[in-house]
This record gives structure tokens, C-alpha cells and sequence, in this order.
């Protein structure tokens, strides 16, 4: 499952990155595109933790420095709920 949510994230975020290249993108492409990635990356960085039990909160594992990164991609630049709105609004044309 970390694998899958981490390339299709990649996908996602790469078909973005190309569309805006050539011009085709709108603004909800990138909020979608940043809404997947942070909620994907929050996902496996979690799940990590997990695989590791306790020691995965210690910072003898990169992974409790994945998880803090994982949530700041998730709050910053605007929240995921911001990023939700901004997609609905676009697509109902408000």
C-alpha cells in the first residue's frame, strides 16, 4: 500500500508538472496534485511508524523526521480542507 500511495502521488504530481510545462493546467491540477501527495506522504510516513512500533517515534529512525515533514506538507501553503474547497469551487465553476 506505502509503495502504491507513494507512486501514484509521483504520477500524479509528474502528469501535473507536464500539463503546466505545455500550458494546460488550472488551478485545481496543482491543488489536486499537492492534496494527494501530502495526504499519501502523511499515510506512509504513519504507516512506517507503525512498522517500526516505538522506536519508530525516536530519532534513531529517519522516519519520525518523514512524519514531521509528511504534516507540514499537509498544513502549509494552505490546509488540505483549503486545497478541498479550492477544487470544488473550480469545478462547480464558483
Amino acid at each position: 500500500d506505502m509503495y502504491v500511495a507513494l507512486n501514484s502521488a509521483r504520477a500524479y504530481v509528474y502528469a501535473v508538472a507536464r500539463a503546466c510545462d505545455a500550458g494546460k493546467t488550472t488551478r485545481f491540477d496543482a491543488a489536486g496534485a499537492i492534496l494527494l501527495a501530502s495526504e499519501n506522504a502523511m499515510m506512509v510516513a504513519g504507516e512506517a511508524i507503525q512498522a517500526l512500533g516505538g522506536a519508530g517515534y525516536t530519532r534513531e529512525w529517519p522516519v519520525e523526521r518523514l512524519l514531521r515533514d509528511a504534516k507540514l506538507y499537509d498544513i502549509g501553503a494552505g490546509t488540505n480542507e483549503i486545497r478541498r474547497f479550492l477544487i470544488g469551487r473550480e469545478l462547480v465553476g464558483g
